[in-house]
């Protein structure tokens, strides 16, 4: 973990999804930062998300499927880590409050995609790579990362 660097800086990056022949505003950020992390092609990441969503089974909680599109269930999403080869590294514990915010002395070097509250964001050393600058000027509480 580097410390010393605190991130107000942000690059912006869909993933590949313009490229891919989507339009940019979508609820696809767990789509566009597995694909910055895995290095695969948007689509690719996309098919593979409506792959897993198809065969998921409604409950009281989840009243529509995981699309790439649209938003990806918990239990979907670590299924496609599972997948592409992402480790999950937890940052917070039950009981144990916010102890790694979104900025850069807090996160490890490389490229990772960090999940905080409703969002996951690719962040490569220490740049978060997305469509916006989700991190409420380095407040936001980061839950763990997915990293190769």
């Amino acid at each position: 973990i580097n410390k010393g660097v605190t991130m107000s800086t942000w690059t912006y990056n869909d993933g590949g999804a313009a490229d891919a022949g989507y339009t940019v505003k979508a609820g696809d950020c767990v789509c566009r930062s597995f694909a910055i992390v895995s290095g695969k092609p948007y689509a690719e990441v996309a098919a593979l998300i409506n792959q897993l969503g198809s065969s998921e089974r409604k409950s009281k909680k989840r009243k529509g499927k995981s699309t790439a599109r649209s938003g990806v269930y918990k239990p979907t999403t670590k299924r496609l880590a599972a997948m592409l080869g992402l480790t999950w590294t937890p940052t917070m514990f039950i009981g144990q409050g916010c102890k790694v915010h979104l900025k850069a002395n807090e996160l490890p070097s490389g490229t990772i995609a960090v999940s905080c509250s409703k969002h996951v964001t690719a962040v490569i050393d220490g740049v978060i790579n997305d469509t916006y600058d989700p991190s409420r000027f380095g407040t936001r509480c980061v839950y763990g990362y997915w990293s190769k």
